[in-house]
Order: structure tokens, then C-alpha cells, then sequence
């Protein structure tokens, strides 16, 4: 999908304009704002269900309120949610993100699901191409997801579910923001074809950095479809996106602290260095009820993508010739999702579900390596084209995931929800390397293949301990087992070896209440998980590499409030404590001697994460919105000897609203803090910086 600007936007933008005028005069007399979709959750039953009945900590986010938030990105959306902090940018570009669950940061231990279906297949979350155009609400599940879907969860799911064709609501966008970001989109709700209600989505997104030699440039088309047919709804989307990312580069660590000797925002990158993705995604299904009123889903999904990478990180802070090493690597990935199950609940207080999927991935990965020098303040980086590669290397692999599935929920008593579900899964991998040394002519190939059979699953209860009228406190306890085979980076350095399977077994525990007419709601839960082979990167010769990490134990205690204070003022507010350690890892750190780790935190996971916020958003007149972030004490090092310090974060924002458009001002990092937020898996000891304030101006009208 080849990449725009907003130039080429200006035309659809007034074609836009011009179509919503004329669709306001025969379709609605007086525009109003989305209400948002009722309190519901399909992540974690894959069918409609209260979130306080279900034995797991989930959290909804309505349009409503992501739209009075002014959320726009992943991370403005889950700010104030519990146990979760989303780190931006990181490896995957400035585009991409960095989440935390449980005190987790691994960039494959959670899912992210857009949907129904895993977004980054068998693989790798795709976070830089997520788009939250046209989003209808956001599920947030904490804990491990082991049943339903073709790729497990560890610690968390993030679905984001987007609006039908019959229920988009139009709107244009446009927006300007420092550092030369600026953006504009369009939502329509096209005209009936053949019966088939579609829906169109196009947008594009520039964001700038204090760096002028990072960026990232998000082009994203989203096609929607549906039409009942054969006694059953008939539905296929095209989704396509192109992201054209200037990488940034990570700050690096000397000993125990964060050196002084480079620049906040030295850019150690070759020049014209580049981070681009392009997916495209064609999702079709069928969805009908047989005889008896059960009904039964069907999804396929298939997706091609492909990354192009050029860049390099620092492997020495000084000025010796060469301190760096880069690469260069075309990536191209296909994914294939295919679900098909039914879900019976004609029964007063039963429900099952029942169904089989496959996640297919193949990926392959081409590229060669190379040495160079970068002046420390960044000035004066190296051209790319003098820098050949110093090597042909070659590296491919196959997953494919087969699963059978069922998940059952039984009311027993009036106040007491049991349910449980059970997993079958075949894990298959295949992979080889092969590096071509051009220096010394040599060839060093390799290949494993690994097949994993195994079951995984969970069960829960959920007790209504008091009610009265709409309020109710409820109490629930759950147990999920899951595993997943090892991730892979396709980094140039990767292995020919598969890595074990990681595997975990949690239990968590809780109150949800909902009070003052369901004003209110407030939940508490505590957690523990005990993780075997966790991947971890470290460096070997030089070079990053992935490995198992023997066992680990993460638990700790969570706390959220969301309160309507009134019709249009609204307040959450929430708190985590997570203590994440290594029970039992030896890991040499170059000297040849290994060191037992036990007893050691995590590196980059914070005992404690809180966060405030309130917006006032009434449908005509004034909006404000205030968020507070806090963010403890980390260890940068798994040694845990580079302390970083805690840190806050602000972010605000003012406007006017009116019956069809919308006038807001925001700014995030407000107070310009720039503490590491994330570790580089591809530069040893490095961290990416949060980004520096930003401010940004953005007007929409709905129609």
C-alpha cells in the first residue's frame, strides 16, 4: 500500500465534507454524539457477557469515553488502567509501543486482538500498524487468556472492536502538532450495494520528535462489509496499512547509570535510516443460528506483511573506530487465522462454547550486517549507501497452531457463576539459518523443527456476596495453565535452535462492586503466576539473542475506580503493586563465570503504578480532561545494580464541543519528563527515552 501525505488526503477530505452535508439534510436532522456500546465483553467467553459476572479482571472502554478523553493512540487509551503501562515506541519503531501487565514487558506475552482475530498471527503483536479510527470499545482483560483464541496470553489481552457498517458513525478529522505532526481522517457510512451495508475508513497520522531525524508516518485504510444471506450474516473487510518509521535510537547505560557522555536525543542511526511496515489484512465470515437457535461463527483471516529495516545501534561509548553495528533486512510474513465454533445457550443459566482454530505464520527474514562509526552527539551520521553488508544472511519459520476448544459457564445458584474451559493444542515449528560470512567465504546453515501436544485451560467462580437494587458486590477466584512456543524476533542473530516453550500457571483473586446505581464501580484483586522459560534477550559476542530464562514468579495487588460523578463528569483512578522476580536463572554476563539470578526483580518492572484522571465532556460547551501517571522505581540491569528513579507524568486537555463538531486542544508529558521507559532487545544495555512533551490541535465533525 504505497504511502501518502495529507496533500493527497485534501481531496477526499471535501469530497467528504461535501457527502456528509448531503447525508445530514436526508438521513439526520440533528447530529449527535456516539453513545457508545452497552457494558459488555466478548474477549473473555466469546459471547456477550457482563464483566462483573466473569471470574477476571476486565475493564471496558465505551467510544463515549474514549472520545470525552480525546484518547486517540493506544497508550492515551489505557492510562488509567489498572496493572497496565504502555511504554511508546521501543524496538518496533516510534509508531509501536512497549505494553506492561502483571509487571510483565515482553513484547509476545500478551495478545492483542482486533476483531476476533490475533493481530500479528503466530508471531509478534503489529502494534505500529493499530489504527483506533472507527473504534466501538477497547476490552482489557489482566491475566492469561489459555482457551479461546489460536494464540495464548500470559498476562493480558487488548481487544479493540471496531464498529459495523451499520452503526459507523461519519465523521472527518484533521489535526496539527508540534515537531511537524499533524493528521486527518474519514469515516463514512457508504451507501447500500446488493444489499451489502459497508462502511469506508481512511486516515493518516504524522508524528514528529524532539529528534528531527525521528519520525513516523501512519497510512491506514479500513473497508467494512456485511449482508445477510443463506439465513445468516455474511461479512468481509479490507484493512490495509503503511507505516514509514526514521527509528530512533536508545539511550545507552555505562556500569550503573545512563551515560552523560551522549546527547538526550542523539540519533546514532546510519543516515536515511528507515523502519517501515506494510500489512494488508482481508478478513471475511459467516454467522448464522441452525435450527435450534445456536449459533455458529466462522472467521478466516489472511494477512501479508512485510518490514523493511535499516539501522544500527552504538556497541561502544567512546570514539573508537568502528562503535557501532547495523543491518539491513527485508521481512515478509503471512499469517492465516481460521475459527469456527458455536455457542449454546438456550438453557436457563448454561452457556458452552465449542470450537476449533488454526494459526498458521510463515516468516522469512533476509539481510546482512555491518560495522560503523557514529559520533556520540549523533552529528554527522555515515551514509548508508557506504556501508556494504558483511554478510548474506538467511532465516525462516513456520508455526502453525491447531487447537480444539471448550468453554462452559453455569449459573448454579442465583448469586454463584462457575465456569471453566480446556484447551487442546498442537504446537509445529520449523526453522532454518543460514549465514554466508563474505569476509572468510564460509557458510554456517542450521535447522530445528520442534511439535508440542499439549492441553491448557482454566476455571473460575464468581459469588454475588451482597445485592441490592442495581448495586451489588461481587467476589471471584480463578486458575488458568497456558503455555506458548518461544518467541522469535527474526533478528539476523536469531538462532537455528527453537527455544522451549514458555508456560505458566496463575491465580488471581478479587471484588467487583458496582454502587450508587452502578455510578460506581470499583475492583480489587490480587495475582500470582509462576513462569516457566520466560524469553529474555542478552548479548552474546556482541550480538543480541533471545533464550530461556529458567523460572520466575510475578504477584502483586491491583485496584481500580471509575465513578460518573455526574451526567457529563467522570473520574477513574487506579493503583498496582507488582513485585516480578527470577526464581531460579544463571546467566553468564561475559566473564565465563554464571551467575544465579535468584531473588532478582525483572529489569524494567516497577513495584508500583498509579494513575488519575477526570474529564468533563458534556455533549454541547466546554470539555476539559486532566490525567496524572506515576510510574515507580525500576531496575534498569538484571543484576539489579542501575536503580532508575520514579517518575510522573501529566497530560491535559481543553476544547468545545457542539452538536457536530469538536474543537480540542491536548498536550501529553506536559511536565517534559524523559526517563527510559523501555530496554532495547537489539542494543545491549540501551533504553528508549520517553518522548518529550507534545502538543496537538484537532477539530472533528461528525455527521
Amino acid at each position: 500500500m504505497p504511502s501518502a501525505s495529507i496533500q493527497t488526503l485534501v481531496p477526499v477530505l471535501i469530497a467528504a465534507t461535501s457527502y456528509s452535508a448531503l447525508w445530514a439534510q436526508t438521513h439526520l436532522a440533528d447530529p449527535v454524539m456516539p453513545t457508545g456500546a452497552a457494558t459488555v465483553e466478548v474477549t473473555a467467553t466469546r459471547f456477550p457477557e457482563d464483566p462483573a459476572k466473569v471470574p477476571a479482571s476486565i475493564t471496558v472502554y465505551s467510544a463515549k469515553e474514549l472520545s470525552d478523553r480525546g484518547a486517540t493512540d493506544l497508550r492515551s487509551a489505557l492510562a488509567l488502567a489498572a496493572g497496565v503501562c504502555i511504554a511508546p515506541g521501543g524496538d518496533g519503531g516510534p509508531a509501536s509501543s512497549v505494553p506492561e501487565f502483571w509487571g510483565l514487558k515482553e513484547f509476545d506475552a500478551f495478545l492483542l486482538v482486533v476483531d476476533g482475530v490475533p493481530w500479528g498471527g503466530a508471531f509478534n503483536p503489529a502494534l505500529s500498524t493499530l489504527s483506533l479510527e472507527g473504534v466501538a470499545r477497547i476490552e482489557v482483560q489482566r491475566g492469561a487468556a489459555p482457551v479461546l483464541y489460536g494464540a495464548t496470553s500470559f498476562v493480558g489481552v487488548i481487544h479493540i472492536i471496531r464498529s459495523l457498517p451499520a452503526s459507523a458513525q461519519g465523521a472527518v478529522r484533521l489535526s496539527l502538532g508540534t515537531h511537524g505532526s499533524g493528521g486527518a481522517a474519514v469515516t463514512l457510512q457508504l451507501p447500500s450495494w446488493l444489499g451489502v451495508d459497508s462502511s469506508l475508513i481512511v486516515d493518516h497520522d504524522k508524528q514528529g520528535f524532539e529528534d528531527p531525524r525521528t519520525s513516523f508516518t501512519r497510512d491506514h485504510l479500513l473497508w467494512r462489509n456485511q449482508r445477510q444471506a443463506l439465513d445468516g450474516v455474511f461479512r468481509f473487510d479490507l484493512e490495509g496499512s503503511a507505516v514509514d518509521q526514521q527509528p530512533a535510537s536508545p539511550f545507552p547505560r555505562v556500569g550503573t547509570a545512563l551515560t552523560n557522555q551522549v546527547p538526550l536525543d542523539a540519533n546514532h542511526n546510519p543516515a536515511g535510516a528507515f523502519l517501515n511496515d506494510r500489512r494488508l489484512t482481508f478478513t471475511t465470515g459467516y454467522d448464522r443460528a441452525l435450527r435450534d437457535s445456536t449459533p455458529w461463527t466462522t472467521t478466516l483471516s489472511i494477512s501479508r506483511a512485510r518490514q523493511d529495516a535499516f539501522r544500527g545501534f552504538l556497541t561502544d561509548v567512546s570514539d573508537t573506530t568502528p562503535n557501532a553495528h547495523g543491518f539491513r533486512e527485508r521481512i515478509d510474513l503471512t499469517d492465516v487465522y481460521f475459527d469456527s465454533h458455536l455457542t449454546w445457550t438456550q438453557k436457563p443459566g448454561f452457556k458452552v462454547v465449542a470450537g476449533l482454530d488454526h494459526l498458521h505464520g510463515q516468516g522469512s527474514g533476509r539481510g546482512g550486517d555491518f560495522d560503523y562509526t557514529a559520533n556520540l552527539d549523533g552529528s554527522n551520521p555515515p551514509p548508508g549507501a557506504l556501508l556494504p553488508n558483511q554478510a548474506d544472511i538467511r532465516i525462516n519459520d513456520r508455526r502453525d497452531f491447531s487447537g480444539l476448544y471448550g468453554f462452559a459457564q453455569w449459573q448454579a445458584f442465583p448469586r454463584l457463576v462457575v465456569e471453566a474451559g480446556l484447551r487442546l493444542t498442537r504446537a509445529d515449528e520449523a526453522r532454518r539459518t543460514a549465514t554466508l560470512d563474505f569476509a572468510s567465504s564460509t557458510l554456517d546453515a542450521g535447522s530445528d523443527q520442534k511439535t508440542t501436544t499439549r492441553l491448557s485451560g482454566s476455571a473460575g467462580v464468581t459469588w454475588t456476596a451482597w445485592q441490592a437494587g442495581e448495586d451489588r458486590l461481587n467476589a471471584f477466584t480463578g486458575i488458568r495453565s497456558t503455555f506458548k512456543p518461544g518467541a522469535i524476533d527474526f533478528g539476523l542473530d536469531s538462532g537455528a535452535q527453537i527455544l522451549a516453550p514458555e508456560t505458566a500457571t496463575s491465580y488471581d483473586l478479587g471484588l467487583k462492586a458496582e454502587l450508587m446505581s452502578r455510578r460506581l464501580a470499583v475492583e480489587v484483586s490480587a495475582f500470582l503466576m509462576d513462569f516457566q522459560n520466560l524469553v529474555v534477550p542478552q548479548s552474546v559476542d556482541g550480538s543480541p539473542v533471545l533464550t530461556n530464562s529458567g523460572s520466575s514468579r510475578f504477584q502483586g495487588l491491583e485496584a481500580s475506580a471509575a465513578f460518573r460523578i455526574t451526567g457529563d463528569l467522570s473520574a477513574r483512578a487506579a493503583y498496582s503493586y507488582h513485585d516480578s522476580r527470577f526464581r531460579d536463572y544463571q546467566k553468564d554476563f561475559g566473564s565465563g563465570t554464571l551467575t544465579q539470578l535468584a531473588g532478582k526483580r525483572l529489569e524494567m518492572s516497577p513495584y508500583h503504578l498509579g494513575g488519575l484522571g477526570c474529564a468533563y465532556a458534556p455533549a454541547r460547551g466546554p470539555l476539559a480532561t486532566a490525567e496524572l501517571n506515576y510510574v515507580g522505581a525500576v531496575f534498569l540491569d538484571q543484576r539489579n545494580t542501575a536503580p532508575s528513579g520514579g517518575y510522573a507524568l501529566f497530560a491535559a486537555s481543553l476544547g468545545w464541543r457542539e452538536r457536530a463538531w469538536e474543537l480540542r486542544i491536548s498536550g501529553q508529558n506536559l511536565t517534559d519528563r524523559r526517563k527510559p521507559v523501555s530496554e532495547s532487545e537489539l542494543g545491549d544495555a540501551q533504553y528508549y527515552i520517553l518522548p518529550g512533551r507534545q502538543v496537538k490541535a484537532s477539530l472533528r465533525h461528525r455527521f
